[in-house]
């Protein structure tokens, strides 16, 4: 089912798409704003989120974008238009939640950056599970330019680069190519702009060879474990990697490998 089909949605502030392999992509469809996180496009994410944890025969999403910008952060004409403590406080929960929903969905996803990144935007690329780029995308968490501090990219931010490189950016606000963003750790991919969508087609590809069930556990225990002591999370991956064993899958792929055969998945 191709949901992008239906022209109903042409105008909707997020598409949603699902091929017959399991493969979603979400694209963001608000190029005239720079893919700005408005209300509208933020519970449009949410709602995704919730759709694709609820699919048991999803794989993989692709985060994708029309237009120059990749996500340029919230929408800052929305964000002025109602100056309130308790309206930001809803709004910034808003975000959060979709950005944890993104981790805690059991499938990978991947982002697919063709243009700028800023604030919001560059901490929906630090969320994301792998990202791929364009080399001339860039990225910054430029709130501090206009007196914002990026306090919630700053969050996912400092969980992909090295404490300094992020402060860094934090402080100064200024951009960083793509390529120095492959190299500080916030994508792992950087490619010719004709080459985007083939070379998240390849990482996708090399993800759907893989047991769904491998990926899921694989990637729960990733992140339960990174906000843990080592002891502890030695013993979660220890149980993790024991229960994968026990799966029909995991128990196919050792035989095949010690028949040295394929895989019977």
């Amino acid at each position: 089912m191709n949901d992008r089909l239906n022209p109903d949605i042409a105008s909707e502030p997020l598409r949603y798409e699902r091929d017959a392999r399991g493969v979603i992509t979400l694209t963001l469809n608000r190029a005239q704003a720079f893919n700005a996180l408005s209300e509208s496009m933020l519970a449009a994410l949410q709602a995704a989120m919730e759709r694709v944890a609820a699919d048991d025969s999803a794989r993989v999403v692709v985060i994708a974008a029309e237009g120059k910008a990749f996500c340029a952060g919230h929408d800052l004409k929305e964000m002025r238009a109602e100056p309130s403590l308790d309206y930001y406080q809803r709004l910034f929960a808003q975000c959060s939640r979709f950005m944890l929903a993104l981790q805690q969905l059991p499938v990978p996803v991947v982002a697919q950056v063709q243009g700028i990144a800023t604030a919001a935007g560059c901490q929906l690329v630090a969320m994301c599970d792998l990202a791929v780029a364009v080399r001339e995308a860039k990225f910054a968490v430029s709130g501090v330019n206009l007196g914002l501090f990026c306090s919630t990219p700053s969050v996912a931010l400092s969980r992909n680069l090295g404490r300094k490189a992020a402060f860094e950016m934090l402080v100064t606000g200024g951009f960083i190519s793509a390529d120095e963003a492959k190299e500080k750790g916030l994508v792992n991919r950087v490619v010719e702009a004709s080459e985007l969508p083939a070379e998240v087609a390849r990482l996708v590809d090399s993800i759907l060879a893989k047991p769904r069930v491998a990926i899921a556990a694989g990637k729960g225990l990733f992140y339960r474990q990174l906000e843990t002591g080592i002891a502890t999370a030695y013993e979660d991956a220890a149980r993790t990697m024991a229960c994968n064993m026990m799966d029909a899958s995991a128990l196919e792929g050792v035989q095949a490998f010690i028949d040295k055969r394929k895989p019977n998945w």
